[in-house]
């Protein structure tokens, strides 16, 4: 069991951070069968984002004086036991209260791990372990969670952690941890790399959670299809580790190049030409680049010669998931404005393409009601439309029209909500610039000028 441990624990830190994305492409389908609105909804993943921000620092405070030992099993029980009650939630606020849960044992599980990975592994492998597990949880999580959705159902996500969780509570009990003089050194959090952190997971909010909106509610494709499209996230930040090597770049170029490779994916996402999944592969492609020279060069350099380890991880863990939670709480109003805003040209094309269509006039009147009623039904969200078409009785004559009067509603809708969805990118492109701020030195130009005063 020991052998294994290590591995199960860097598992358990993935499928943790994971969980603050994993749901994202479920987001559609937990609307149908929870019922609610795409802004409430939304606190499926901000109160678990939220909820992990406020808590990860004062657990960590906590595992710096004691065996992270049981703490860390203790947290990753809880994290078991919550998520089991979200595959069984009957309600969005059930389902949002067990999400807070999930958070809360994430927390300690995440501290504790980290810990635990050092005690097992060395210093420099064990912060390695934890942070690689963690970036490759957050790509990864996405396309887990839909290809899960589509295979299965919403709740196979929170019923696949169960097991994993599970078999790493034991795991944690069997790493021996022994308290060293040099955890009553402390330093203070890194500021900077910190709050480049927060800045860049706000912009990649909008890759990792609008993208998917878009391509499931905007663009009517399933979570299959919608998660084959997004795992060029993964494989782009599985693939700009190596690509950094061959470049020889230091740790503050490639943390530059990956916010301005993500600030360009997004606004490619802003100008998307048409609703083809195949335009949308480039700018993730650079937005998974730019994920992947980034927030691990980051964490690294937030946790460096700063003790204690815990402390200074759960700020790291703290600052990203403060970060998603400002990026949603930006983010989402704008574009559930702009899709409301969207409803009133649409309609307006809706109708002139209804009028224009060789349809009995009977039949124009009918499916003119039936549309009506659906944009209604559906305010606030991008509407299905073929339930309108099914309700009709067509002539056998009228049926191809129909089909082709479809296909056309349904391109203006696409239209429609690729432009609603357009200022977010550009506003998660302006976050992701942003985040270059604080990395700007500023200390040598003052010694500079020190030493020009000393010197005169």
């Amino acid at each position: 069991m020991r052998r294994a441990a290590v591995p199960l624990l860097a598992l358990t830190v993935g499928v943790v951070l994971a969980d603050s994305a994993i749901v994202t492409l479920a987001l559609p389908e937990i609307l149908r069968h929870l019922g609610g609105s795409v802004a409430q909804v939304a606190w499926v993943l901000i109160a678990f984002n939220l909820m992990l921000a406020l808590v990860v620092v004062p657990a960590a405070r906590v595992c710096v004086h004691r065996d992270p030992a049981p703490l860390a099993a203790a947290g990753i029980a809880v994290f078991a036991g919550a998520s089991a009650v979200c595959a069984l939630a009957g309600s969005m606020d059930v389902l949002i209260a067990a999400r807070c849960v999930q958070a809360l044992g994430g927390a300690f599980a995440l501290v504790g791990c980290l810990e635990l990975l050092v005690a097992a592994d060395g210093e420099k492998r064990g912060v390695a372990r934890w942070v690689t597990a963690g970036v490759i949880g957050t790509a990864v999580g996405p396309v887990a969670g839909g290809l899960l959705t589509e295979a299965v159902s919403w709740q196979a996500i929170f019923i696949v952690q169960v097991p994993i969780a599970v078999l790493a509570v034991p795991a944690a009990m069997t790493i021996p941890w022994r308290p060293t003089r040099v955890v009553a050194e402390r330093h203070r959090p890194a500021i900077a790399p910190n709050l480049a952190l927060v800045l860049l997971s706000a912009a990649l909010t909008a890759a990792l959670f609008l993208v998917v909106l878009l391509l499931v509610e905007g663009w009517g494709r399933s979570p299959a299809a919608a998660a084959l499209a997004v795992s060029i996230v993964p494989v782009a930040a599985f693939t700009a580790r190596p690509l950094a090597r061959i470049a020889r770049a230091g740790p503050r170029s490639e943390t530059a190049a990956g916010c301005l490779l993500v600030a360009g994916g997004l606004a490619g996402l802003a100008l998307l030409p048409s609703a083809n999944l195949a335009w949308t592969l480039a700018p993730q492609a650079l937005v998974g680049l730019g994920l992947g020279l980034t927030v691990d060069s980051l964490t690294f350099a937030a946790l460096r010669d700063r003790l204690p380890r815990a402390l200074h991880g759960g700020w790291t863990i703290g600052a990203r998931h403060a970060g998603v939670v400002l990026g949603l709480v930006i983010l989402t109003p704008v574009f559930t404005a702009d899709l409301r805003d969207a409803q009133v040209p649409a309609s307006e094309a809706i109708t002139a393409l209804v009028l224009d269509a060789p349809l009995r006039a009977e039949d124009k009147i009918a499916l003119a009601q039936g549309l009506s009623d659906r944009l209604a039904e559906e305010r606030g969200r991008v509407p299905d439309l073929h339930p309108a078409f099914v309700a009709l009785s067509l002539e056998p004559s009228e049926r191809s029209a129909a089909a082709r009067l479809e296909r056309d509603l349904d391109s203006q809708l696409e239209r429609a909500a690729t432009q609603a969805f357009r200022d977010s990118f550009l506003i998660g492109a302006g976050l992701a610039l942003a985040a270059l701020v604080p990395l700007i030195p500023v200390r040598a130009p003052l010694r500079r000028r020190r030493r020009l005063r000393s010197a005169s």
